[in-house]
């Protein structure tokens, strides 16, 4: 297996992103990529959606004071944004100019899936998840079909996948709390294949679900390490961002605990099988090119891929990397055959 970007075919481009004078962000939850390729960055500190065109020029801000945790944001084909926030337990659509046309979830209140706050755990908090529950506890991610329809990955406190026609109308749900096909511990992202199907980053189980859209499960892919999001390149490859696992800790299943785990994207072929990964380090987490928290990826059309980090959240607040680390949040990867111009 080769490592490396040599295997994704992409090569990593710096100082991208400009940021006006006055506007930072501290972590950003995940990045999408309109039809004209103007990017969208769902951040967290001031809790906002910041869009910039392809060349990294800021355009505008929306939303800021509406969220409480920054998680999942998707781009549909007629430019509505959908924005998942985790801790307030809803997904809102905005307008392609920001204004909100559609809340679903109830503000500030998780459905009961029997959590028992402060119980000890072994893994991770989705331990305390006794049963599946209506929308939403702690919602991670939302796709968007062609004719609008929403399915939503839910989440933190729930282990569900939740269908909505486009009018917010809830359609069916599907998932138990577990390790077993059709069973999650932590559906993190969701996004739509090409042909229809459905990929559900199942974090704290290493994996990935594959279903169709009415919840039948049609495979997994295993032999990944916590899939934070996905992302499908235009030549059908499957791009998945790898949480960092800490020496120490361990998965549902698999105890790899006394190893240091670092973060990295894999390339899988379209049928699951891993070409490769690159990004993990445990000397130089913060050099270009190498990931310390990826949280979100997309392509634009022009084969871009663009990598969104939470870097504070995840690993400078509890000390796990020094105070120097905290501006690794952002970082795109161009086509290594891409001219200046196409770039």
């Amino acid at each position: 297996m080769r490592t490396s970007m040599e295997v994704a075919g992409l090569r990593v481009r710096t100082g991208w992103e400009r940021l006006p004078s006055g506007l930072t962000h501290r972590d950003v939850a995940d990045v999408a990529v309109d039809r004209d390729d103007r990017v969208y960055l769902f951040v967290r500190h001031d809790s906002q959606v910041l869009v910039f065109d392809r060349d990294g020029r800021h355009l505008r801000a929306f939303g800021r004071g509406m969220f409480k945790m920054a998680h999942g944001i998707t781009v549909d084909g007629d430019g509505c944004v959908y924005c998942v926030d985790n801790l307030d337990h809803t997904v809102r659509k905005f307008s392609p100019r920001g204004e909100l046309l559609l809340t679903l979830g109830t503000s500030g209140i998780g459905t009961a899936t029997g959590i028992r706050p402060g119980e000890p755990v072994s893994v991770h908090s989705v331990e305390r998840v006794r049963h599946p529950g209506p929308p939403f506890n702690g919602c991670t991610d939302v796709a968007v079909t062609d004719d609008g329809d929403l399915f939503v990955s839910d989440g933190y406190g729930n282990c569900r996948v939740h269908h909505f026609s486009a009018t917010g109308e809830l359609l069916g749900s599907w998932g138990e709390v577990g390790s077993d096909p059709g069973q999650f511990r932590l559906p993190h992202a969701i996004v739509l294949t090409g042909d229809g199907r459905l990929l559900v980053a199942d974090r704290e189980n290493d994996r990935i679900q594959i279903f169709d859209q009415g919840g039948t499960f049609l495979g997994q892919w295993t032999g990944l390490q916590r899939p934070t999001d996905i992302a499908v390149a235009g030549d059908g490859r499957v791009f998945v961002s790898e949480l960092w696992r800490p020496k120490g800790n361990r998965g549902f299943l698999r105890d790899d605990s006394g190893l240091d785990q670092p973060s990295q994207v894999a390339v899988l072929d379209a049928s699951g099988a891993v070409l490769g990964r690159w990004g993990a380090s445990t000397t130089a987490k913060n050099a270009p090119g190498n990931f310390i928290a990826p949280h979100g990826l997309t392509f634009d059309s022009r084969g871009n891929l663009y990598v969104a980090e939470v870097t504070y959240s995840f690993a400078l607040r509890p000390g796990w990397v020094p105070a120097d680390h905290a501006s690794h949040q952002l970082q795109r990867f161009d086509p290594v055959d891409a001219s200046e111009g196409d770039r």
